[in-house]
């Protein structure tokens, strides 16, 4: 029998040996590593500078156009790097000596560029080419930075700016239902925060990806992690922070059906956003989490507990958003409405509510705009016979299919 030859990973492991050190990323390449792909974006290394190389890589040489396209989320990808970070949340500064210097400019470029891809997002949905771009913006402003040259002080800096920025590319991902990307994302989005030193990044990064497993029906896991979020760093974080993992906590006991622990969740988050105002290290990029965001979100929780009293009762508290800037926002609420008044049986104030929904959902390139409209008609479903309901969903689904 001819003996199979060893993988790439072991041969380059045993080289390594001959020479009597560990190779870097670049030599076990050259030792036969196989290509950059998605997967490759799972990873989570102990090793800061592995890790750091690794990212740089992943967003330089990845075929984004060959995963889009079928994007299946697999919940055991988040096991390994939500365990590791748990364990260690922060990793010591770490200068670097590599390309070109990086500066303060730099970092002020990427946390414009967050922002900016933020704003769009919110106005035009995750499938806006604006938005999209923030992916060019890892490959080819981020990775570059990462391969340069900085202080440890920088370096935190450098890559905490990065983190977000992997963070609304993988959220911009799940708002166009490409989950797998979404979770390479934002793998390397943790990891970087970990490297920044900073648990209140990974903190946010961690509950964010609480919300994504609660959107793809892992309940359980979800409350684990936005769990975890709010623990591993209650005494570092900023309240504001904490505020979200708690936020994230409650919609998923709110989707798993437990009105108790929703409710308990969302009175911790209201407390801490209240304590935020007075807190000195309250984050800029953490601005929008306000009383008025935690109602909307509360309205959400209560219509999947079936509770649409609770739903209005909440909406009233929700402060008007302007359509123009926060559409997606806008838009989605209005179905949270619709769908209260229609498991109230009142079908007319639904209806109206509705057609505000579609009206400014039918502008918004977002797959999870979409699904809230299915939930909206599936909510339409008792009256699909009514003329003025058959009208209504004739469009609806149109929209819906148009993606």
């Amino acid at each position: 029998m001819v003996p199979k030859a060893p993988a790439p990973a072991l041969l380059a492991l045993a080289l390594g040996e001959r020479l009597g050190r560990t190779l870097s990323l670049d030599e076990m390449g050259m030792a036969g590593a196989p290509p950059i792909t998605i997967e490759t974006g799972l990873n989570f290394h102990r090793d800061p500078d592995q890790a750091l190389h690794l990212a740089a890589e992943y967003w330089s040489t990845v075929d984004r156009r060959s995963f889009v396209k079928v994007s299946p989320f697999a919940l055991t990808a988040y096991s390994a790097p939500v365990t590791r970070w748990l364990a260690v949340p922060t990793d010591p500064p770490l200068p670097r000596v590599g390309g070109r210097r990086v500066g303060r400019a730099d970092l002020d470029d990427l946390r414009a560029a967050a922002e900016e891809a933020r704003r769009w997002d919110s106005k035009f949905g995750g499938g806006n080419w604006r938005t999209s771009m923030v992916t060019d913006c890892l490959s080819q402003r981020a990775a570059p930075l990462l391969r340069g040259t900085f202080t440890d002080k920088i370096g935190t800096e450098l890559f905490a700016a990065t983190a977000e920025l992997a963070r609304v590319a993988a959220w911009h991902d799940v708002d166009m239902g490409h989950h797998a990307s979404a979770q390479s994302h934002f793998v390397q989005a943790l990891r970087l925060a970990r490297a920044s030193g900073n648990p209140a990044a990974g903190s946010y990064v961690l509950a964010t990806m609480s919300l994504h497993t609660y959107l793809r029906g892992f309940t359980d896991e979800a409350i684990d992690m936005a769990e975890g979020a709010y623990e591993r760093s209650k005494h570092d974080a900023a309240a504001r922070v904490l505020a979200f993992a708690k936020l994230a906590e409650a919609r998923a006991h709110g989707r798993a059906g437990n009105a108790p622990a929703a409710a308990a969740a969302l009175i911790r988050c209201e407390q801490l956003v209240d304590a935020a105002d007075t807190d000195p290290r309250d984050p800029n990029w953490l601005a929008y989490l306000t009383q008025a965001r935690v109602a909307a979100d509360a309205a959400e929780i209560y219509r999947d507990l079936n509770r649409p009293t609770d739903v209005l009762r909440w909406d009233q508290q929700v402060a008007a958003m302007p359509e123009g800037v926060f559409s997606r926002a806008v838009g989605i609420r209005q179905t949270v409405i619709a769908t209260a008044h229609l498991q109230q049986r009142t079908l007319e104030p639904g209806l109206e509510a509705g057609e505000r929904a579609l009206t400014i959902l039918s502008g918004v390139h977002s797959t999870r705009s979409r699904s809230y409209l299915r939930t909206l008609t599936t909510a339409l479903d008792p009256w699909r016979t009514e003329p003025e309901a058959a009208d209504y969903l004739h469009r609806a689904e149109r929209v819906i299919a148009a993606g």
